[in-house]
C-alpha cells in the first residue's frame, strides 16, 4: 500500500449495516454485515436531528444541539486545517490550548464567573467530586451540612462520612423524594464548613429554584449541579464551589466542571490523592494530566451555541416553557398521569410521572418507543415514567410527547 493509500485509508471510517435477509434462521431473521468506507466529506452534513427522526429523553448521557453536532462532524477529520482530529491531538499543543481556554472564557460569560473562582475541567465524572469536596474543604474531624433532596445528594453524604463528619442537615426520604423543607426549618450545625446541596436530583425530579444560605458565616455554599448546570442563570458568587457532569446540558460523559473560589485551593487534606486536589489543577490549568480533549471541545461548542442563543436568560425561558407544557398535561388528565413531586419544587430537567393504571407503564414506554421517542423509563429505583428535557431537547420533542399522552389516554380510559 502507498503512503497516500494508507493514509486515506486511516482516515476512512468503517459503516456497518444491518441487512435482513428474506430467509429466516433458526432464531428468525438472518443476519449480515456489510463494510462501506465513508469519506470525510460523506460524513461532514450526514446527520441532522430531522434525519435521525427521534427524541431522546434519557437522564444522559443526553441529546446535543444541532449545530453542534454539525460542527463537530465537519472538523472530525481536520480540525481548522491543523490535520489531525480533535482525538488525535497533543492536550499541550496549541489547538487545543485554544479550545480549552475558549470553553472557559465563555462559561465565564454565560455565568458571569469573577476572576475570584478558578474554572476547572476534570475527570471521574461528578461522583468523585463526592469525595474532593471534603477532601478539599475540611479536616478530618470537622463537620458538614448536607441537605439530601433524592439518590445522589444521599450518596454525596455517604461518600463524605469517610473523609470528614458531615451533618444530615434534613432528608426528604420519609416523604419519597418528593419536597424541599422551607429554608429557615432546616437544622444547620453552626460549626460546619460548607452546606452541601443537589441542585436538581435527576433520578426523583426534585429542583432548587433558589438556594439556602449557610447559617455560619465562615461556611460556604457547595452545590452538585450535574443535571441543571447552564440550564439557567445562577448567581456563581453566592456559591463556595459549584460541580457538574457534563452529559446533561453541555457536553458528552467524560469531563466533570468545577467553579470554585481560590482562596479554598491549597487547603486539602494530607490523604487527599493528586487528582483530587483541586490546587493541582488550578495550577495547571486543567492540564496536570491528559485531559478528556473531545469532551472538553464539545463542550466548547455547546457553551458558544448557548450564548448565540441568547445567553441562559433566553435558554431558561425555554426551558420553563417545555416543563410547563409536560405538567400541564399531567395536572390536566384527571389522574391518568401523576407527577408525585410537589410544585414548587418540581425540575425542569427531569419530569417523573406515574400512570394510575401501573399496569399500562411498560405499554405507554413501549408505544412511545414504536412513535421515535425513546429513553422514558424510571430509574429502576422508582419506576414509573421520566421525560428528561434537557437544554437540547427541541420544544417540537416535547409537543409529540403530549400528543402521545393524550392520545394514549384517550385509547385507555
Amino acid at each position: 500500500m502507498t503512503t497516500a493509500a494508507a493514509a486515506s485509508s486511516s482516515t476512512a471510517s468503517i459503516h456497518h449495516r444491518l441487512l435482513q435477509s428474506s430467509s429466516p434462521s433458526p432464531r428468525g431473521r438472518h443476519l449480515a454485515i456489510s463494510c462501506t468506507d465513508v469519506t470525510p466529506s460523506s460524513v461532514s452534513t450526514s446527520i441532522s436531528a430531522e434525519d435521525r427522526g427521534l427524541y431522546n429523553f434519557a437522564a444522559g448521557p443526553a441529546t446535543l444541539p444541532e449545530s453542534v453536532i454539525l460542527k463537530a462532524q465537519s472538523e472530525l477529520y481536520n480540525y481548522r486545517g491543523s490535520g489531525m482530529s480533535i482525538m488525535e491531538m497533543s492536550h499541550r499543543g496549541k489547538e487545543f490550548d485554544a479550545i480549552i481556554k475558549k470553553a472557559e472564557s465563555d462559561l465565564r460569560r454565560l455565568l458571569s464567573i469573577s476572576d475570584d473562582f478558578s474554572v476547572l475541567f476534570l475527570q471521574g465524572g461528578a461522583t468523585a467530586q463526592f469525595a474532593a469536596v471534603p477532601l478539599n474543604l475540611c479536616n478530618p474531624e470537622d463537620t458538614a451540612d448536607y441537605i439530601v433532596t433524592g439518590s445522589w445528594s444521599d450518596k454525596s453524604f455517604k461518600e463524605a462520612q469517610k473523609f470528614c463528619k458531615p451533618n444530615l442537615a434534613w432528608s426528604g426520604k420519609s416523604d419519597k423524594y418528593t419536597n424541599i423543607l422551607p429554608f429557615d426549618e432546616i437544622q444547620q450545625n453552626p460549626d460546619a464548613k460548607y452546606l452541601h446541596i443537589c441542585a436538581n436530583e435527576t433520578i426523583h425530579g426534585v429542583e432548587f429554584k433558589n438556594y439556602p444560605k449557610p447559617k455560619n458565616n465562615s461556611s460556604i455554599l457547595v452545590a452538585d449541579m450535574s443535571s441543571n448546570f447552564c440550564s439557567k442563570p445562577v448567581d456563581v458568587s453566592k456559591f463556595g464551589l459549584i460541580y457538574a457532569g457534563a452529559q446533561k446540558n453541555v457536553g458528552p460523559s467524560g469531563v466533570t466542571i468545577a467553579i470554585i473560589r481560590r482562596h479554598l485551593l491549597g487547603h486539602c487534606q494530607p490523604i487527599t490523592p493528586v487528582m483530587l486536589d483541586y490546587k493541582t489543577h488550578s495550577d495547571s490549568a486543567s492540564l496536570y494530566n491528559t485531559p478528556p480533549c473531545f469532551a472538553i471541545y464539545i463542550c466548547a461548542l455547546v457553551f458558544e451555541d448557548l450564548l448565540d442563543q441568547g445567553g441562559l436568560v433566553a435558554v431558561a425561558q425555554n426551558n420553563a416553557k417545555k416543563a410547563g407544557l409536560l405538567y400541564e398535561a399531567i395536572d390536566g388528565s384527571g389522574g391518568f398521569y401523576v407527577c408525585p413531586v410537589e410544585k414548587s419544587v418540581r425540575s425542569f430537567m427531569n419530569v417523573p410521572f406515574t400512570l394510575q393504571r401501573s399496569e399500562l407503564e411498560i405499554k405507554f414506554i413501549q408505544e412511545a418507543a414504536e412513535e421515535r421517542m425513546v429513553q422514558l423509563k424510571g430509574h429502576r429505583s422508582v419506576g414509573g415514567v421520566r421525560a428528561s428535557i434537557y437544554n437540547a431537547m427541541p420544544l417540537a420533542g416535547v409537543e409529540k410527547l403530549v400528543s402521545f399522552m393524550k392520545d394514549f389516554q384517550a385509547r385507555h380510559p
